[in-house]
């Protein structure tokens, strides 16, 4: 047995090629209540059944383990995607799809996301609602507390929410239903994560 066996990684590709899948980031920006991980779940479910490897990543999820030593400043928010980023690039070395759920929500800091997954892994969605809509549907009652001062720096009260430049895919979850967001980025997505063996 040569020490080339014994010191070489097993590579991206190989593991793709195991999976039968090509590792992607699934990246869905918005405020919150625009329907993110509803739509993450659906997308999740729908990709196992067509029996690809995903993992779903979820802002409250991961807030309570890996990041639950962060805060909302702008520092913390960077770290957070900076951290979740990290974990996207482990997964995706591994052949593994993740669908991401995060607010995330300037330029800048999906940009951060985007250098460090890669650019050729990273699809970035923007899952968009106004305001007044997700105010609505928010079941937590953060909009509510946040316009009562109870909660600080909340995204779309008063910290700014930058809406994408150049989003992969828009999805409008004000006029369309999630069964209708599923099936366009079902549309979107499939060619992307499905893999071609090279000839």
């Amino acid at each position: 047995m040569g020490d080339s066996y014994l010191t070489s990684k097993i590579s991206q590709c190989q593991k793709e090629i195991r999976l039968n899948q090509s590792a992607k980031s699934i990246w869905m920006t918005g405020l919150s209540g625009a329907g993110k991980t509803t739509l993450g779940l659906a997308l999740e479910k729908e990709l196992f059944r067509r029996n690809f490897f995903i993992q779903l990543l979820d802002g409250d999820d991961v807030r309570l383990g890996l990041n639950k030593d962060l805060a909302y400043s702008e520092e913390d928010r960077t770290e957070n995607i900076r951290r979740i980023a990290e974990v996207n690039a482990l997964f995706n070395h591994s052949g593994i799809i993740t669908i991401n759920c995060f607010i995330s929500p300037t330029n800048a800091i999906r940009q951060l996301a985007r250098t460090i997954i890669g650019s050729d892994k990273f699809i970035e969605v923007f899952v968009k609602a106004p305001l007044s809509l997700c105010e609505k549907r928010d079941v937590k009652g953060f909009y509510f507390k946040a316009r009562q001062g109870l909660i600080k720096e909340f995204t779309g009260i008063d910290s700014p929410f930058e809406e994408p430049e150049h989003p992969d895919l828009i999805l409008d979850t004000d006029t369309c239903t999630v069964a209708e967001t599923l099936s366009q980025i079902m549309y979107f997505i499939l060619p992307k994560v499905q893999y071609y063996p090279t000839i």
